[in-house]
């Protein structure tokens, strides 16, 4: 039995599986019953492996075992597979962000930030900056920063960006909100901006540019996260972000946005 790499390729990604797994399992879905020594001709693994192979699908739910002898095995329906694999991920997942979540009251969190605090005191703050790659990982940052504001967030962005942060953290601004931290956002004039905008209600204040275009982040004049590229021209997997970490060049920054802040449109 021929079976294409690349299907296989997107069998092993799918249902995170192995070669030989892959192999034993298409061509026993071929046969829907055969016995070990089968399936290790049809598939072309070595039959010292078979045996282990077809064990292993067995216990994620790919197979089951024929009563009586020879032993046989029989193929689980593709679409039962599907569930049974959801299920196996769903909990471990679960189970993972259980214990991810019982750190926080644990004694590794603490000791972990104490090795966290006790880093920072070795280096000057302005060598505290880091390269992100990715659209993902750049929201990411930018969240865990936003949630840490205690006086002002400072948010200059495109009018794709000015959505897509919206949506990311609507929750983290209303909480800002609750503890009185001010939250700026410039961006372009659209109909979709200012219909956004309108939603927003008085979490965050939004004012208009129709000239100016940069996607950078400012925390309590102390940190920034700026991209390097307009979104409309990079693949967000190849998006890039810097951050840093020093009050010198944020004050700055902060100053003259403030200063540009004063001429955009309030309108909504």
């Amino acid at each position: 039995m021929v079976i294409k790499e690349e299907f296989l390729n997107t069998l092993r990604q799918y249902f995170s599986l192995n070669l030989y797994e892959v192999k034993i399992w298409t061509a026993l879905l071929s046969r829907k019953v055969a016995t070990a020594g089968e399936l290790s001709d049809l598939a072309i693994v070595p039959r010292s492996r078979t045996y282990d192979v077809l064990e292993s699908l067995e216990k994620k739910g790919f197979v089951m075992v024929k009563l009586g002898k020879p032993i046989k095995y029989i193929a689980i329906s593709p679409a039962d597979v599907i569930d049974r694999v959801k299920k196996r991920v769903a909990e471990r997942s679960e189970e993972k962000l259980d214990k991810l979540e019982s750190l926080r009251t644990s004694n590794v969190l603490k000791d972990l930030e104490q090795l966290h605090e006790q880093g920072i005191q070795l280096v000057e703050p302005s060598d505290l900056s880091g390269a992100l790659k990715g659209r993902y990982n750049l929201y990411n940052h930018l969240e865990a920063m936003v949630k840490n504001a205690e006086e002002e967030v400072i948010i200059m962005t495109t009018s794709t960006g000015f959505l897509r942060k919206i949506e990311a953290l609507r929750g983290v601004f209303e909480t800002l909100e609750e503890r009185g931290v001010s939250i700026k956002i410039a961006c372009p004039k659209t109909d979709k901006t200012i219909e956004m905008a309108k939603d927003l209600g008085s979490a965050v204040e939004v004012r208009f540019t129709e000239e100016i275009e940069a996607r950078f982040c400012i925390i309590d004049g102390e940190e920034v996260l700026f991209m390097t590229l307009h979104d409309k021209d990079i693949y967000p997997a190849y998006d890039i972000g810097v951050w840093v970490n020093t009050p010198f060049f944020a004050k700055a920054l902060q100053q003259l946005f403030e200063v540009a802040w004063r001429e955009f449109n309030t309108s909504k």
